[in-house]
C-alpha cells in the first residue's frame, strides 16, 4: 500500500518572480555599453581607436572626473552625499594659486612654495567636507540642504577671492600631476590607477572599509555591532573632500590655470558615473571598478561626440539618457541602484 501524502506538510515550492531578470556580475554590466561606444567611435572617426586618443584624450580628460567620482562613491556608500564637492574643485586650487602667484599675475604676492600650495589645497578640500560631515553627522542637519548651501557659499567665495578672473600661469610643481607623463601615459592616469587600487583594497580587505558597507546597509545594525559609525561617516567626508581638491589640482594642471568657474556642473557627471557604475543611492553597495567603468563610459561618449563635432551643449543631455538606460539595465540585471 502506498502511503498518502499529508498535503498540510508539503511545503509549497517558491514560484519564480515574474519579469525579466538576468543575473549578471554587476561590474560586467557596463562592458556591452563601452564596447558599443568604442564601435561607434571607430565608425565616427578613424582616430578614435588610436592609442594617443584613448590614453591622452580620454584618459587624461577623465582623470579629474574619476578622482571626484571616487570621493562621491565613498560618501554614497554610507548613504550620504556631498554636493559641495563640485565647488571644492575650483575653490581649493584657487586659494592655493592666489598664495603662490605674484601680484603681476593676479596673486597675493606671497609666492607660497608650490608643494605647500598643493598640500594646502588638499587640506582645504578635506576641511570643507569635514565641516559638512560635522553638520550632518553630529548636528543631524539634512545632508542635501547642508551641502547645497555649502556649494553656494564656496562657489561665491571662489568668485569673490578671484574677482571672477583666471589665474595663470601656475608654478610647474603645482601643474605636474595634470601636465606631465610617465612612459607615455599621463601622470594623472597613473594617479587614478594607484588611488583606485589603494581604495579598492581598503574597502575589500580592511575592517574600516567593510564597516563603510555595513553602515550604508543598515546604520542601526552597524551601530549595535560596535562599529564607530560617526567616526567613519566623518572620515569618508574628509577623504571625499580631499579627492575633490585633488581633482581640482589635476584640472588646473591640465589647463595650466585656475578659472573662477572651474568645476561647474561636474558633480552631475560624477553622480552619473557613480550611479551607472553600480553604486546604490541607498548606500551599502558599489565597487571602485564599477565607478571607473562608469567614468570610462562617460569619457568615451564625450570623446565620440567631440570627434563627431556635436555641440558640447548636447553632452549633458546624453549623460541623462545614459543614466536612465543604466537604471533600466540595472533593473534587468538585478541591481538596485535606486
Amino acid at each position: 500500500m502506498t502511503k498518502k501524502r499529508d498535503s498540510s506538510k508539503v511545503q509549497a515550492e517558491p514560484r519564480p518572480k515574474r519579469g525579466l531578470r538576468v543575473q549578471l556580475p554587476a561590474n560586467l554590466l557596463l562592458f556591452p555599453a563601452i564596447l558599443v561606444t568604442f564601435v561607434l567611435g571607430a565608425l565616427v572617426s578613424p582616430t578614435f581607436l588610436t592609442p594617443a586618443n584613448i590614453v591622452q584624450n580620454i584618459g587624461s580628460s577623465s582623470a579629474p572626473l574619476a578622482l571626484l567620482s571616487l570621493g562621491v562613491m565613498l560618501i554614497m556608500l554610507t548613504a550620504n552625499f556631498d554636493l559641495s564637492l563640485q565647488s571644492t574643485i575650483g575653490f581649493a586650487p584657487m586659494v592655493a594659486a592666489l598664495l603662490m602667484t605674484p601680484v603681476s599675475f593676479g596673486g597675493t604676492g606671497l609666492e607660497l612654495n608650490p608643494y605647500l600650495g598643493l598640500v594646502l589645497a588638499l587640506v582645504i578640500g578635506a576641511a570643507i567636507s569635514a565641516f559638512n560631515g560635522f553638520l550632518v553627522v553630529k548636528i543631524g542637519l539634512n545632508g542635501f540642504m547642508v551641502t547645497l548651501a555649502m556649494l553656494i557659499v564656496v562657489s561665491g567665495l571662489t568668485l569673490g577671492f578671484s574677482n571672477g578672473q583666471t589665474l595663470s600661469p601656475l608654478p610647474k610643481p603645482f601643474t605636474y600631476l595634470g601636465n606631465e607623463q610617465w612612459a607615455g601615459i599621463p601622470v594623472s592616469v597613473w594617479l587614478v590607477g594607484f588611488l583606485a587600487l589603494i581604495l579598492g583594497g581598503f574597502l575589500r580587505f580592511h575592517r574600516a572599509g567593510r564597516a563603510i558597507y555595513a553602515i550604508g546597509g543598515n546604520l542601526n545594525a552597524a551601530r549595535a555591532s560596535g562599529i564607530r559609525v560617526d567616526a567613519i561617516r566623518l572620515g569618508v567626508y574628509v577623504v571625499g573632500g580631499a579627492l575633490a581638491a585633488l581633482a581640482g589640482v589635476v584640472t588646473s594642471g591640465i589647463t595650466s590655470a585656475v578659472t573662477a568657474s572651474q568645476g561647474n556642473n561636474t558633480i552631475f557627471s560624477a553622480f552619473a558615473a557613480v550611479v551607472i557604475g553600480g553604486v546604490s543611492l541607498n548606500g551599502g553597495k558599489g565597487t571602485v571598478l564599477g565607478v571607473l567603468m562608469g567614468v570610462l563610459l562617460l569619457g568615451s561618449i564625450t570623446n565620440v561626440l567631440t570627434l563627431a563635432q556635436v555641440s558640447s551643449f548636447w553632452i549633458d543631455a546624453c549623460y541623462g539618457v545614459v543614466i536612465l538606460l543604466a537604471l533600466l539595465v540595472g533593473r534587468i540585471g538585478g541591481k538596485e541602484n535606486a
